[in-house]
């Protein structure tokens, strides 16, 4: 379920970057041609970056594809690296959380206000919220999921191999 849930979330961002790149080309060519720009093209621009950017963090978070210092941890025997990744994705949810919970009261208090962005369209304020929250929220589950997992994992005896991401017994 979660990973279908990861591969729209996938998909939406994927279609999320396609209408960064149109509507940024149309924007300069309406610009260079008839010296006019898309209504409120920088705000639609940075609602979508969210979306780009966001969304597709679970499935990243699924697939360990996440940026990591490995030079002292690589020294380490398998036991030790694989609770040094379980200590890691704690640390990860410790830092999800705040994020989550400023999220959900930006977002309900931005859907109670009615606020928008000033300009010619009058924007709602609250998908951007909306999508920052849905994708943080997906990515913590995920997250959870693999602390859970993993630590089930070591405690049965095995390891956690980051390169093949997956788990196996020694």
């Amino acid at each position: 379920m979660l990973a279908r849930l990861e591969n729209i979330l996938w998909g939406l961002s994927a279609a999320a970057i396609i209408a960064l790149g149109l509507l940024i080309g149309a924007n300069v060519f309406l610009r260079e041609v008839f010296g006019s720009q898309v209504p409120d093209s920088v705000t639609i621009v940075r609602e979508l970056m969210v979306a780009a950017i966001l969304l597709p963090l679970a499935a990243a978070t699924a697939a360990r594809s996440h940026v990591a210092v490995e030079f002292i941890s690589n020294r380490f025997n398998a036991k030790v690296r694989s609770w040094c990744i379980v200590f890691g994705s704690i640390v990860g949810l410790m830092a999800l959380t705040p994020l989550l919970f400023a999220g959900w009261r930006e977002l309900s208090s931005t859907w109670q206000s009615g606020s928008f962005f000033y300009g010619d369209l009058n924007l709602p304020r609250w998908p951007g919220r909306a999508l920052f929250l849905l994708g943080i929220g997906v990515c913590f589950l995920r997250l959870s999921e693999l602390v859970i997992r993993d630590t089930l994992t070591l405690l049965r005896g095995g390891i956690i191999d980051v390169t093949r991401n997956q788990t196996e017994a020694e």
